[in-house]
């Protein structure tokens, strides 16, 4: 089980039992749809059911800077909205796209719920990973079509670090080509990929932190 924690770095904060059982309790609430942004992208172990349980420790410390070490799909943060971020993933192809996406990204690629599209823009994908052009809008407009079209919407890579994921065989997808709406929230934000312990945190950081499960994908 993935553990969910919201804190601070001081110990004015609340505490990470309190978050803790705040969890525990919300995960036995009925889920009720929350009206922030969804997510751009699918990505396993978002938290979005969890938004309105985090907002209330959220809604004291709203003028502080928020900080998320995984970020992940930014379910939690697209749903608390701060007027501060700094979001950081370990995953670089995850932040291109999120800083493309900042950039005023548009998707000009085919896309299309098609196998053989697919492998073709999985391959070309591949082939910037290895020329080292994942920092780009093109890369950035690959990953979305990717996730979006592949198995679940997994993110997976091999020992050669190539995006291995299969086609999804989906009967419908609903892919976008602007992603105009997010722009205004993410102009404040900050996007980093990196190790957490290399995060530069202030004092008065609001920190939520969901960190990667620990066991193997098919027990999520």
């Amino acid at each position: 089980m993935k553990l969910t924690a919201a804190s601070k770095v001081d110990s004015a904060g609340p505490s990470l039992s309190a978050a803790v059982g705040l969890l525990s309790s919300a995960r036995n609430q009925t889920p009720v749809e929350d009206p922030a942004l969804t997510p751009p992208l699918k990505w396993a172990g978002g938290k979005r059911w969890l938004v309105r349980q985090v907002a209330t420790i959220w809604e004291q410390h709203s003028h502080k800077r928020y900080v998320e070490p995984f970020c992940g799909g930014l379910a939690m943060a697209l749903g608390l909205k701060p007027g501060r971020a700094l979001l950081n993933d370990i995953n670089p192809h995850l932040i291109n796209f999120y800083s493309q996406v900042q950039d005023g990204l548009k998707v000009t690629i085919e896309m299309a719920n098609d196998a053989q599209l697919f492998y073709a823009h999985r391959d070309r994908f591949n082939r910037m990973i290895k020329q080292g052009k994942i920092q780009t809008q093109p890369a950035a407009q690959l990953f979305y079509f990717l996730n979006r079209t592949c198995f679940n919407g997994l993110c997976r890579f091999n020992q050669s670090g190539e995006f291995n994921v299969p086609f999804g065989s989906y009967k419908k997808i609903n892919y976008v080509s602007d992603f105009h709406q997010y722009r205004k929230l993410f102009a404040t934000w900050k996007f980093t990929s990196g190790d957490l312990e290399a995060l530069s945190l202030e004092r008065d950081d609001f920190i939520y932190a969901d960190p990667p499960y620990d066991v193997e994908f098919t027990t999520y």
